[in-house]
């Protein structure tokens, strides 16, 4: 058995000139489950922050599949790593800048901080959970106040998340978001490209890690794609390296994703 195991990491390290990597099938969290590639160092998010919430989410067991809205198998089982353990809702939805947005809202009511969950639609008008409490609704493109009763509820948050996900998309969500540096990149970051009559597609950042003596970094994504599936992360098909931590010095005018390239000025912020 040692001199299998000898033989197997010579050959990763010696006839690959890579690092093997290992996906710890009983890890729960995303931090548990992938182990960061040999030399790295994973760069842990201040606790309470967007960063530390998306490390720490839990992941479905070890090899579980992306089902779509209606509780059908994605024709592609390919393009994922894992899966996000949240649901997907019975409505093609939530779909990528709608995962994103889940992912966002649900830090912030988690965190309490409920004042500053709120998306705009495309006329700007900014669909905020504190007014939809109180009976808020989007009519004819604005947000007024109906006849609905006051609803704080866990339930009413599930609803008001599925009316922003009707009214925003990736080119509004990309509207309100800053744009930064690929050398600036934090976990919690968006890759995302919007237009206002085609399709753009959104991946988020979920972790990242660092090698101290070269300062490369390489980051996880997340998405969820149409039509509306399990939010899951994404494999690296491009680098023989890392199956699934992307190089963030190996972009230079292109991210090149399994469903979608993003260039490489896309990145945004929160």
């Amino acid at each position: 058995m040692l001199i299998r195991i000898s033989i197997l990491l010579f050959f990763c390290f010696s006839v690959l000139g890579v690092s093997c990597q290992n996906v710890k099938k009983t890890g729960k969290t995303i931090k548990e489950r992938f182990e960061v590639p040999a030399g790295f160092i994973r760069m842990e998010a201040t606790a309470g922050t967007f960063g530390a919430y998306l490390q720490n989410f839990t992941l479905k067991p070890d090899g579980s599949e992306v089902y779509l809205f209606n509780n059908t198998l994605k024709p592609n089982q390919d393009v994922h790593v894992a899966v996000l353990d949240i649901d997907r809702g019975d409505k093609d939805l939530q779909q990528c800048a709608d995962a994103v947005m889940r992912l966002r809202a649900e830090y912030l009511y988690n965190s309490k901080k409920t004042d500053k969950i709120g998306f705009k639609n495309f006329a700007g008008t900014n669909m905020d959970w504190l007014r939809y409490t109180k009976g808020y609704r989007i009519i004819k493109r604005d947000y007024q106040k109906t006849a609905n009763k006051p609803d704080s509820s866990r339930t009413a948050f599930r609803k008001y998340l599925d009316m922003v996900f009707s009214y925003a998309n990736t080119y509004t969500l990309s509207n309100e978001m800053q744009s930064i540096s690929l050398s600036q990149m934090q976990i919690g970051d968006v890759f995302i490209v919007g237009y206002p009559n085609k399709f753009g597609h959104a991946v988020i950042v979920m972790d990242m890690a660092e090698n101290p003596k070269t300062k490369e970094k390489v980051f996880l994504l997340a998405q969820s794609y149409m039509p509306a599936q399990d939010i899951h992360i994404l494999k690296n098909a491009n680098d023989t390296k890392n199956s699934y931590w992307y190089s963030l010095q190996a972009i230079e005018e292109t991210l090149h994703t399994p469903e979608w390239d993003f260039p490489a000025n896309s990145l945004k912020r929160f």
